[in-house]
């Protein structure tokens, strides 16, 4: 394990001679590829010290909202695709893996998709067509351009069951399949993710795992599992990352790391979770760190991290890529959630743009 004499030089600003020559997509390059989820003033350029952060560091982008359906299919006849259009040009200027995120999901998606013109629920042959042509559009107008698409996000209860959501109220449990197919019908050379949160979790992974099983048993074209690793300083155990990594290449399948970050404030009895639906009471206490992270929780955040990518590089060939959900510090979505206007430090650069001890041990590990 790593010393804490090691993590305090770094705490003193003294950065490796590995961190000082490489950036992460260099550090990893016989690994796998690293990825940054991108949000619309990085997309659109009024983001410049973002942007040059994403360029330097990583080859791989996702979009943290432009390609979810109540942005980009905001009405039934209406596409909106000037957002996503840029995104997908800064990856390929950059020489970028591009990932799409999401086509299927319970949330971000308008109501109208479930609903006729009377308001009423449609039935399972009308939604399925809706479906279909949202993929064929979404999917198709970037074939051979975005190489992974998150086809379906985040269909599990914790309990591993399927969630009662609208598409399997109405469709049934084959929705997932069909999404699947309908996606490798618009570009078959297009990797294809199943994508949820806390799936290397005993109960949930079960039910993930039975999931993927019964997929491919179909003959359902999944390429890859989505482990999203929204963390805290200390859950889950990566224990659970580890067998959960391993339980699903045995499935033959490869796993990516799609929404790394590791939260740093408390959240009450809040357990771990990524439900967009928490809205946590303001409260003082639960904002801890306005003026600068201590050191003692920085270096506990650089452990973290260090720990996470160390059981990456353990299963380099099964995990393909790790993508953190965000680019700075100022970008992290831990800002507003679980409770909004909080100051959070759940990324690898910090709020001017430079690189956190977290960095530093990041690059270390693949000299280990």
């Amino acid at each position: 394990m790593r010393t804490v004499a090691l993590v305090v030089v770094f705490l003193a600003g003294v950065t490796t001679a590995a961190a000082a020559q490489s950036a992460l997509k260099d550090a990893y390059k016989a690994d796998f590829v690293i990825g940054a989820a991108l949000n619309e003033a990085q997309i659109t350029g009024q983001d410049a010290r973002g942007d040059a952060i994403v360029e330097a560091q990583f080859n791989s982008i996702s979009p943290e909202n432009c390609l979810k359906w109540e942005r980009v299919h905001p009405q039934p006849h209406r596409y909106d695709f000037s957002i996503p259009d840029q995104y997908v040009a800064f990856g390929e200027k950059n020489r970028m893996f591009v990932v799409g995120h999401t086509l299927v999901w319970h949330n971000q998606t308008p109501d109208w998709v479930f609903r006729d013109g009377k308001g009423k629920l449609l039935g399972r042959k009308a939604l399925l067509k809706r479906l279909r042509n949202h993929i064929y559009t979404v999917v198709g107008r970037y074939k051979g351009r975005i190489k992974s698409w998150d086809v379906v996000n985040e269909a599990l209860n914790e309990d591993g069951s399927l969630r009662q959501s609208l598409w399997l109220k109405i469709i049934g449990e084959s929705y997932i399949a069909k999404a699947f197919r309908y996606a490798h019908e618009a570009d078959p050379t297009a990797e294809l993710t199943y994508n949820d949160y806390n799936i290397e979790n005993e109960v949930k992974r079960a039910g993930a795992v039975a999931l993927i099983k019964k997929l491919k048993a179909e003959g359902v074209p999944i390429t890859t599992v989505g482990i999203q690793g929204h963390y805290t300083l200390d859950s889950p155990d990566l224990k659970l990352l580890d067998e959960g990594i391993d339980a699903y290449s045995k499935l033959g399948v490869k796993v990516a790391i799609t929404e790394l970050d590791v939260d740093v404030l408390p959240r009450k009895n809040l357990p771990v979770t990524a439900d967009i639906a928490v809205n946590l009471a303001q409260d003082p206490a639960l904002n801890p760190y306005v003026n600068g992270l201590p050191d003692a929780v920085q270096q506990q955040l650089a452990e973290r991290y260090a720990a996470i990518f160390e059981i990456c590089l353990k299963h380099r060939g099964t995990v393909d890529r790790v993508t953190l959900w965000g680019v700075t510090d100022a970008d992290s979505w831990h800002n507003g959630w679980p409770i909004r206007g909080r100051t959070a430090y759940s990324l690898l650069f910090n709020r001017a743009g430079k690189p956190k001890p977290a960095y530093d041990m990041v690059i270390q590990e693949t000299g280990r």
